[in-house]
């Protein structure tokens, strides 16, 4: 899976045979913050998991807190606890 980092419109962005899926973010003292998930109707409930944890290796390889505010990614990280040391201190989820 070939993961493009769009700066100009900060957003992780995927090409599928159905078209673009990507994940908007904004970067605030070292916070990552995911803002929105667009599906763009891909429904692989697997490519999107994938995708999110894609993204998330490179969270940590830039040594960034990951601030959860979509569903979809609040979602994800209860079910993937392996991930809940890359919240900043006092977020629970």
């Amino acid at each position: 899976m070939e993961i493009k980092d769009n700066e100009l419109l900060r957003q992780f962005e995927i090409i599928t045979e159905t078209g673009l899926v990507s994940i908007e973010y904004s970067i605030q003292e070292r916070k990552l913050f995911l803002t929105k998930f667009c599906n763009n109707n891909n429904e692989d409930e697997e490519l999107h998991n994938e995708f999110i944890k894609s993204v998330l290796e490179i969270a940590e390889s830039k040594k960034l807190k990951v601030v959860p505010t979509h569903a979809k990614f609040i979602s994800f990280f209860r079910k993937n606890r392996k991930f809940q040391e890359m919240l900043p201190p006092g977020i629970k989820i």
